[in-house]
């Protein structure tokens, strides 16, 4: 018997009307709590959620597909696992949804229907979230941006003439807004913490290899990339990651072995931390004093709290970093561009794909194996330095983006210079993409604002150290309280 059951018929707006109208005042957690206590359906959570896409959506193009009667039919039925009955969406990119649409972004891709789940799909539903769509991204994974010719540009949940970041872009929004409370991304060189840090929410990449990335393949963009979740609350984050950490049969490689809980090592008091912070980029140049700011604001509290912060950064060879990183992604771009095409029976012309797809495939098309083992080496000697910098430091704090979130469509998939683009592109991920590069976890913690604008710290640790920045970012959470501001679209629109 239901009692002290927290349900209304008032309006969230005057065109919409709910049964479940405390939906958004909840995390995952909280939405689950409420439906094992049953207090509320996940019939009525869901259908709020419903109301929320149907209602905010049209204006911020954050859901690309939706497969609503199969989520009803789900959510009817008996769900077990720490989200039964939540509901949830996949970023419409590497991964694979039984019986559904993933178009990884691209006109190339759009009529792919998935014959089976991902594993990581099915640690998702064992669960129980209820999967109801697909949230947008950039074509491939390939920008900073989420602007896709196929799917049309999705908007910044805070300002619409900003980007939203990607390329989970769609994601971002989708928490952000109050779509959802968390949802699924991927990061091969800033896409989970990006987008976070443009719309005010919380994004973990997790270590190389924590998360399954099969069954079918046994990494993204050699390693770079990786898959967990966007969410607003820091609990979310670390319950999720108890949910779908572990290796799979036939892994190439594994993260440092985990036994524990993420969720309840957060409830724990952490160590005090040696913490560095950096004033300059990796390129030893000057940072935008508004991410710079964030940054020694960011140390001060630190420091307030008990941690040891001082001024140091890792070296390593930047430049060869950036460059042999574009190497690594175009490649495997290429690769993914003839595997599709081998699927179709033709060949990839320009018209299927973004401008920028296709100069960055046709730039690689003429690297060697050479080539290729060099970056790779590149990318193995950065780790080799980041792993001597994390035994003398056990955080380090960046901004997480370059700059404020920069004007809509500055890293235009349709620029016509492939060189302008890419300079674009790192110029703003130079902070994320160290960490695709060489494994290492890091996380996007929303705790500044400028202008009306978020903006996004960096914490990174070393490998398998992802208790380390969920109990830092639990402690920052508790002390600079971010989740109760939302954007005027969350509230209005």
């Amino acid at each position: 018997m239901r009692q002290n059951r927290r349900i209304t018929t008032t309006p969230l707006r005057a065109d919409i009307m709910t049964i479940f109208n405390d939906y958004e005042a909840h995390d995952a957690l909280g939405l689950a709590d409420l439906i094992r206590r049953r207090e509320v359906s996940a019939a009525e959570v869901l259908e709020a959620a419903i109301e929320r896409v149907d209602a905010r959506n049209p204006a911020l193009n954050a859901v690309v597909h939706t497969f609503f009667d199969e989520a009803r039919a789900t959510a009817a039925q008996p769900l077990q696992g720490p989200f039964a009955g939540v509901p949830f969406m996949l970023k419409d990119l590497g991964v694979q949804v039984r019986g559904q649409r993933v178009t990884n972004g691209s006109r190339f891709w759009q009529d792919q229907i998935c014959t089976k789940d991902s594993t990581l799909v099915q640690r998702y539903r064992a669960a129980g979230l209820v999967l109801m769509g697909m949230t947008s991204t950039a074509e491939y994974g390939l920008s900073c941006d989420t602007t896709p010719s196929l799917q049309g540009p999705t908007l910044n949940a805070w300002d619409a003439s900003r980007m939203p970041g990607g390329s989970s872009g769609g994601a971002a929004v989708a928490v952000a807004s109050g779509m959802l409370p968390a949802a699924h991304a991927s990061d091969g060189g800033g896409s989970i913490r990006i987008p976070s840090s443009c719309n005010g929410v919380f994004g973990l990449k997790p270590s190389r290899g924590r998360n399954p990335i099969g069954p079918d393949v046994g990494e993204g963009w050699n390693g770079l990339s990786v898959q967990h979740v966007i969410t607003r609350t820091v609990r979310d984050s670390a319950a999720f990651l108890d949910a779908t950490h572990g290796p799979e049969s036939g892994d190439p490689y594994a993260a440092p072995t985990f036994s524990g809980s993420y969720l309840q090592g957060i409830g724990q008091p952490g160590p005090r931390l040696r913490i560095a912070f950096q004033q300059v980029d990796h390129f030893g140049g000057a940072m935008h004093p508004v991410t710079a700011a964030a940054v020694r604001e960011t140390a001060k509290l630190l420091a307030g709290m008990g941690h040891h912060v001082e001024e140091a950064r890792p070296t390593f060879d930047a430049a060869a970093l950036k460059w042999d990183m574009f190497t690594i992604v175009g490649c495997n771009l290429l690769q993914a561009l003839y595997q599709r095409a081998r699927l179709l029976g033709r060949a990839v012309t320009p018209d299927d794909v973004e401008h920028v797809t296709w100069l960055w495939a046709e730039r690689c098309r003429h690297r060697t194996g050479q080539d290729m083992a060099r970056a790779i080496g590149t990318i193995h000697a950065t780790a080799r330095a980041m792993g001597r910098f994390f035994e003398a430091h056990d955080v380090l704090l960046t901004p997480t983006c370059a700059t404020p979130p920069l004007p809509a469509r500055t890293v235009d998939m349709r620029l016509e210079d492939l060189d302008e683009y890419y300079e674009r592109l790192y110029g703003n991920n130079t902070f994320t993409t160290v960490y695709n590069c060489t494994g290492l976890p890091a996380a996007s913690v929303p705790l500044c604002w400028a202008d009306g604008l978020p903006i996004g710290v960096q914490i990174a640790a070393g490998l398998g150290h992802e208790m380390r920045l969920l109990q830092l970012s639990a402690e920052l959470e508790v002390a600079q309280p971010w989740a109760a501001r939302r954007p005027a679209r969350a509230v209005s629109g």
